[in-house]
């Protein structure tokens, strides 16, 4: 599967955005999705987290109750839905699919397939 990560760009303090992943050349049904993002100079961290299904969701401790992950198996589509941004949620945002039953869904090594990243920058 190829993914196409969309919808970043610059929000002040507070604001909202919504990012958007586009998946191709396979039935995003057959992934679990996850958002991770990265800082300059910070490692790649674990954002959120969707089943296949979209039953389960997951979310970092720092995003939660902020962001809300979504797909739409129909449109092959999966959203990142993010609310009363901060600072410090700066970062390229990536989205990943992950075929495998791993039930280490916030480690990236487990997702074998990745878009190309967006950029979100908050303003303070």
């Amino acid at each position: 599967v190829q993914l196409q990560a969309s919808g970043g760009g610059l929000v002040q303090t507070g604001g909202s955005l919504r990012l958007s992943c586009a998946a191709s050349g396979s039935t995003l049904s057959n992934y679990r999705m996850g958002w991770f993002r990265q800082a300059p100079g910070k490692e790649r961290e674990f954002v959120a987290a969707v089943s296949r299904n979209a039953a389960i969701t997951y979310y970092a401790d720092s995003v939660k109750g902020r962001f809300t992950i979504s797909r739409d198996n129909a449109k092959n589509m999966g959203y990142l839905q993010m609310n009363s941004l901060q600072p410090d949620d700066t970062a390229v945002y990536f989205c990943a699919a992950d075929r495998s039953l791993s039930p280490s869904y916030s480690s990236s090594r487990i997702y074998g397939f990745w878009g190309q990243g967006t950029q979100v920058t908050v303003s303070s």
